[in-house]
């Protein structure tokens, strides 16, 4: 079932005014893509720490994947642009809980079985899940193409890249296969805990913007912004796949 969260015709600005505005959504989010760049690597401690211990370790392998959840920028961005136009908890639960599924599937699997996949590659497929959702939520499928994906189908094929994404990071992390199931679980539970905490934080904040005024005047130039820093993660993913040896 298609769900229309949008309104007939999405709120638009013209003059410079306008422009200025978007200029500046797009700019504070390249920003702060750049800033927290470096941190959705694996740090030096924790792949150091990881890389020393064997055995089962559930509460390092939860802290991790919480850790990885939270300071994952892409992530949270997919995430803003899934939640963005939902209000009903209900659906919310429904969408968030498609996601999981897919990325708690290809992620397990994905270091259980060693699937070795350029972490370049997948990144930039989901920077590419960033534009997707943002360019659905101004509803740029139905006007440009004249249809509408299926919103769920997608979230869970991209929930699936997610997920081998946070695969590639654990391979990463050069883990023991003593105990690997085990803390592979743990760290997916922390993955979850991690995605609760951004999405309670996403929540409290659109909670408080969707008071005002300005959510409706700004909301279509947000997706905009949204739009780029998708496309800017494609690129410096893309760069490092052909760049980085």
């Amino acid at each position: 079932m298609f769900i229309n969260l949008l309104p007939a015709r999405a709120p638009t600005r013209s003059g410079p005014q306008a422009l200025w505005t978007r200029i500046g959504w797009a700019a504070a989010i390249l920003l702060t893509l750049t800033t927290s760049a470096a941190a959705h690597g694996v740090a030096t401690s924790d792949a150091g720490y990881i890389g020393e211990i064997t055995g089962i370790n559930l509460l390092p392998f939860v802290y991790l994947g919480a850790k990885h959840m939270f300071t994952g920028y892409d992530h949270i961005l997919f995430l803003l642009g899934v939640i963005f136009f939902l209000y009903k908890m209900e659906h919310i639960g429904i969408y968030v809980s498609i996601f999981a599924i897919g990325h708690s599937t290809t992620m397990l699997l994905g270091v259980f079985f060693n699937w070795a996949i350029s972490s370049y590659f997948i990144d930039a497929i989901i920077g590419l899940s960033v534009v997707y959702k943002a360019l659905d939520n101004i509803g740029a499928f139905q006007r440009w193409f004249g249809f509408q994906p299926n919103t769920k189908a997608a979230t869970l094929v991209f929930g699936l890249f997610h997920g081998l994404g946070l695969a590639t990071k654990v391979l990463e992390y050069d883990i023991s296969p003593d105990g690997l199931l085990p803390n592979l679980i743990a760290f997916n539970v922390g993955v979850e805990i991690g995605q609760l905490l951004a999405l309670a934080t996403i929540l409290i904040v659109m909670g408080f913007w969707r008071r005002t005024r300005s959510f409706w005047k700004h909301a279509y130039t947000a997706n905009v912004a949204m739009i780029c820093a998708g496309f800017v993660l494609f690129g410096y993913q893309v760069v490092g796949l052909f760049v980085v040896p």
